[in-house]
């Protein structure tokens, strides 16, 4: 009797146009629509772009709020900014543009003050914005270096590999990082797409692994599914798994010792992404001292079984 299948969450449906369901980068291969400005979270949208563009927008949003208060200080006129005035049209706006940078910054160096009520009220609300924003970039900037985050390695191939007189499905993983990952969990699900002609759907089934946690993820951790008579690739050929589309989709979870949190990574593998009759080599060596020394870059390294003479 076959095993009933789940959803995780990536619906059974299947139109006949199948990417991946996880990117290599682990996000979910799903396009939204249809979303208003309500639904837009800018906090969440400013701690999860990468930092060369949040660098980039609060430069962008500097320039632009002291260009802004530059207009209104030159429209004012000459006499408006004690020390402000300039023969040339250019040169009074470069002298607003600056006195809007100290004041934006509440430096104040002294050189340029407000000379009428007009000017003073709006020198007064420009310091109070800027006094709001950058302890708002302030929070948003140590959120972004506060947040914990996993740098988990996978290797480029899963592979079938001999395991214990039969054969695995297995992947490696690594931490990147120099940081202490403990109580690492996995779960390995199995996506194939199944059914008669013109009612295909898509099925899920996790892979009972040979060990779904470690303790400390120190070194490489080789996940294995020994492939049996209960496993779902049982019997299973590379062309059946790239007929049924298959996605090894593999979700890890771990306690990260500096931040004190939970951390988690996804990845997945397709069919075409899966070596068969391969095993792993060692990723890491003993030093003369007797230390080890992890190779990280190694953690995908892999080579063909040789079959027995």
């Amino acid at each position: 009797m076959a095993k009933p299948t789940f959803d995780p969450g990536l619906t059974q449906q299947y139109t006949g146009i199948l990417r991946r369901a996880i990117n290599k980068d682990g996000s979910f291969n799903v396009s939204r629509q249809g979303t208003g400005w309500r639904d837009i979270h800018p906090y969440l949208h400013l701690i999860s772009m990468g930092w060369p563009t949040f660098l980039a927008l609060v430069f962008a949003a500097y320039l632009a709020v002291n260009t802004f208060f530059a207009g209104i200080y030159y429209s004012l006129g000459p006499g408006h900014l004690q020390g402000g005035d300039a023969p040339h049209k250019f040169d009074r706006f470069l002298n607003a543009f600056f006195f809007s940078a100290h004041t934006l910054t509440t430096v104040g160096y002294g050189n340029i003050a407000p000379g009428s009520v007009s000017a003073n009220i709006l020198a007064a609300i420009e310091a109070l914005i800027g006094l709001l924003g950058f302890a708002l970039a302030t929070g948003i900037l140590f959120g972004r270096f506060s947040r914990p985050s996993a740098r988990i390695g996978f290797s480029e191939q899963a592979l079938i590999a001999p395991y214990e007189g039969r054969t695995s499905l297995q992947f490696r993983i690594v931490n990147r990082r120099p940081n202490a990952l403990m109580e690492m969990e996995a779960t390995v699900i199995l996506m194939l797409v199944e059914g008669e002609p013109g009612k295909l759907k898509r099925t899920f089934q996790g892979l009972p692994l040979e060990r779904d946690t470690v303790d400390f993820l120190a070194l490489t951790w080789t996940i294995v599914h020994p492939i049996d008579e209960s496993s779902p690739l049982f019997g299973k050929t590379r062309e059946d798994l790239e007929q049924k589309q298959a996605e090894v989709i593999v979700l890890i979870k771990g306690f990260d010792e500096t931040f004190s949190q939970s951390v988690r990574a996804r990845y997945s593998y397709r069919f075409d992404e899966i070596a068969w009759n391969a095993k792993f080599t060692p990723a890491f060596d003993f030093d003369e001292t007797g230390n080890m020394v992890l190779n990280i870059d190694k953690v995908g390294s892999y080579a063909p079984v040789v079959p027995a003479a």
